[in-house]
């Protein structure tokens, strides 16, 4: 009765191009890497015999060999067999990583318990035997699983457990297309059909592709990726774990998540009916990030409206928090609602008729190009950052600023 451990989705080299900041990147990328020794703790801390990773170990077939490098020896340190297909990420074509005399090499070196499974065949281990389905290229039109179904079944041993190892979506619950967004776009082929002939004849099926913790059917599981690497999706997206199961020949598989994310992607909506929303905003923020450097990547949704001081004093939190996040994803727009106050402020300066004239030429053009009935209410108008309402509320802005700048100096 194996005890082992389901991981996948590594994704090691991960370049993470939308952080700007290369010290952030390296973060990011070394975070990665350190998640091995936390599912190296968790294999010796449940008595795992083995780990199997269901694809994605690296990020590309055609990794820099510091990140073969340090995989090995990271995998060398975990003690007990790892087992790995390769995935859509790194997939084992002529000319990837895996055919690579470096490769080669730094595994005889540094890893001697990482094994690689290119081969559609059974593998017989001392207490189970293994189906992998490791995928030859990125992109597979037939169903990688498909020689599977094609087995003599009576000729596997009677007595263990058999564990289908797969990465890809699956029929029914399209793991990729779900999974894709702006910044990871889906990938085409490699779907999976795991049907009830095939479920009759396994044990457990180790899924990657899906970057969450989702549970398939009964035997089938995706253990999602051992360090979240994007914003969930939905209220139930887990990411940051993998999966202790314990399998039986003939009978259902026993799956426990163990954490190993050591990094939070949080979402946040914001939503400012006026300025007096700026200190609530401050509160939810110091709630749920406390002082820490560094740790967390926030996916901020922002809509409604500020004043031209209270946008100033948005913008600056702002910049504090890109300095304290590792990554700051803006998505909506606060816009740039100027108060009464200070547009009074603006056009009744008869020391500067020239400035008075202009914002009250700005004024006028706002008026024509905004939403009166949404304005009448006190609300902004719905409008893009390019505009004409938006690109007006911006030169007021600016010249709010300008002046605030001179009255300082």
């Amino acid at each position: 009765m194996p005890l082992f451990l389901h991981s996948a989705d590594w994704q090691i080299g991960k370049p993470y191009a939308r952080v700007h900041d290369p010290d952030k990147r390296a973060r990011l990328r070394q975070v990665r890497l350190e998640a091995i020794d936390r599912i190296g703790a968790a294999a010796r801390a449940h008595g795992a015999s083995f780990l199997v990773v269901a694809g994605d170990l690296f990020d590309s077939p055609t990794p820099s060999s510091s990140d073969v490098s340090a995989v090995c020896q990271a995998i060398g340190r975990l003690e007990i067999p790892v087992l790995v297909i390769p995935g859509n990420h790194d997939h084992g074509a002529p000319g990837s990583v895996w055919h690579g005399g470096f490769f080669q090499t730094e595994r005889q070196r540094r890893a001697p318990n990482l094994r690689l499974l290119l081969e559609r065949q059974p593998l017989e281990l001392e207490q189970a035997v293994l189906l992998p389905c490791p995928l030859l290229r990125r992109s597979e039109a037939e169903d990688p699983c498909g020689w599977v179904r094609q087995l003599d079944w009576a000729s596997l041993p009677a007595g263990k457990a058999r564990i289908l190892l797969a990465h890809g979506s699956v029929h029914g619950f399209g793991g990729a297309d779900l999974d894709a967004d702006e910044e990871n776009p889906a990938a085409s082929g490699n779907r999976l059909h795991l049907g009830a002939s095939l479920l009759e004849q396994v044990d457990y099926v180790a899924l990657g592709d899906w970057h969450g913790l989702k549970q398939v059917n009964a035997k089938s599981w995706y253990a999602g990726t051992p360090e979240p690497d994007r914003f969930p999706r939905s209220s139930d997206y887990q990411g940051g774990q993998v999966l202790l199961v314990e399998a039986e020949r003939g009978a259902p598989p026993r799956v426990e998540p163990l954490p190993t994310g050591q990094l939070r992607w949080l979402p946040l909506r914001v939503h400012f009916t006026g300025d007096g929303d700026l200190e609530r905003f401050e509160g939810q923020l110091e709630q749920l990030l406390g002082d820490a450097l560094r740790q967390d990547l926030l996916l901020l949704e922002e809509s409604g409206g500020l004043s031209l001081e209270g946008h100033q004093r948005y913008e600056a939190l702002l910049e504090r928090l890109e300095a304290q996040l590792l990554r700051l994803k803006r998505r909506g727009r606060c816009v740039e609602t100027p108060a009464e106050a200070e547009l009074a402020q603006l056009t009744g300066r008869p020391g500067d008729p020239l400035i008075a004239r202009v914002a009250a030429g700005l004024q006028s053009d706002l008026l024509e190009a905004g939403n009166p009935e949404a304005q009448a209410n006190g609300a902004p108008a719905s409008e893009g950052p390019d505009d004409p309402a938006a690109l007006i509320r911006r030169a007021l802005g600016e010249l709010h600023r300008c002046l605030q700048a001179a009255e300082r100096g």
